[in-house]
């Protein structure tokens, strides 16, 4: 028996391939791969708005909705269960809990860590809410910190959802760059795209999605900056791939940028979010201070002017 499965495109899925949305957006399939992605295009499962798609190439647009018939044999990822795992939480109520993540621990299960994540650790507090079905609106790099915010029931996820394709939500990060940027306030606004000859890793090309980064120089010193950002698009590794395409990397960023002694991860830390809650409508302001690592390269770059 097969299990259909579909869903409507989202601004982050237009005018990527259809291979490439089915990669991210088909999330419950076990190894998910653009290999899996083309051959069920090939095999006729996949449809557009209705219509069968007839290859992986083609580009999706948003509000399409897009249906799989998964062949019987497809594995599925288990659900992620409940662990009894510290949390640093700033806000909890009925609707969101807002956690603040520290550097080193994955926000959701994936076939590479399949325990140990921000979301075990929110099912094991809600264990006692068995109908809550939280939801990610938020997610980090493993090795950056800051907040996650989690929607606990369908509705409130998709209100968020709203909120933040209206431009109704702000994230705002802090980063301890390399160089100084220049001028010291400004907007970033390269495409980003998937290296063609490395998936994992974000590159700036004319080809990628339409993407921007604000950001303000707050202090520099000793080589380095301390930048404040503001993500206006939230694209994958963005404001990483934007500083260093800029000239600036992270001061400890292995993929974009250099390892550093005076951190094991890159300096960036997503430290405000402000939004309107999902329900009562009011505008919320979330906060997560600096970590301790952090604050050193703050100091640094402060103290050596």
């Amino acid at each position: 028996m097969t299990r259909k499965i579909h869903f409507t495109a989202d601004r982050g899925d237009s005018r990527r391939r259809l291979d490439q949305v089915l990669v991210r957006r088909v999330t419950d399939v076990s190894r998910m791969s653009r290999t899996k992605a083309q051959e069920w295009i090939a095999g006729g499962l996949v449809a557009v708005d209705g219509v069968r798609a007839a290859r992986s190439s083609v580009h999706v647009h948003e509000g399409a909705t897009v249906e799989v018939a998964l062949p019987a044999s497809t594995p599925m990822r288990e659900a992620p269960q409940p662990e009894e795992l510290p949390l640093d939480v700033i806000y909890e109520d009925d609707d969101l809990i807002a956690i603040n993540k520290p550097a080193g621990i994955v926000v959701h299960p994936s076939f590479r860590n399949v325990s140990g994540t921000v979301l075990n650790a929110v099912l094991w507090r809600l264990r006692d809410r068995p109908d809550v079905r939280p939801g990610l609106v938020s997610r980090l790099d493993k090795d950056t910190s800051g907040i996650v915010v989690i929607a606990l029931s369908a509705g409130a996820h998709a209100r968020i959802q709203r909120d933040v394709k209206a431009g109704r939500v702000m994230k705002e990060y802090v980063a301890v760059v390399r160089g100084t940027p220049r001028p010291l306030q400004g907007a970033i606004t390269r495409p980003l795209c998937h290296d063609p000859a490395d998936r994992r890793r974000i590159i700036a090309s004319d080809e990628g999605l339409p993407s921007e980064t604000r950001y303000r120089v707050v202090s520099s010193g000793d080589g380095r900056s301390l930048v404040e950002c503001e993500l206006v698009t939230g694209r994958t590794h963005q404001i990483r791939v934007h500083l260093a395409a800029s000239g600036w990397p992270i001061v400890g960023d292995r993929v974009y940028g250099s390892l550093d002694p005076s951190i094991d991860r890159q300096a960036l830390h997503a430290w405000r979010m402000t939004l309107p809650h999902p329900v009562s409508r009011k505008t919320m302001r979330l906060e997560a201070p600096l970590p301790g690592d952090m604050r050193a390269l703050a100091v640094r770059c402060e103290s050596a002017r």
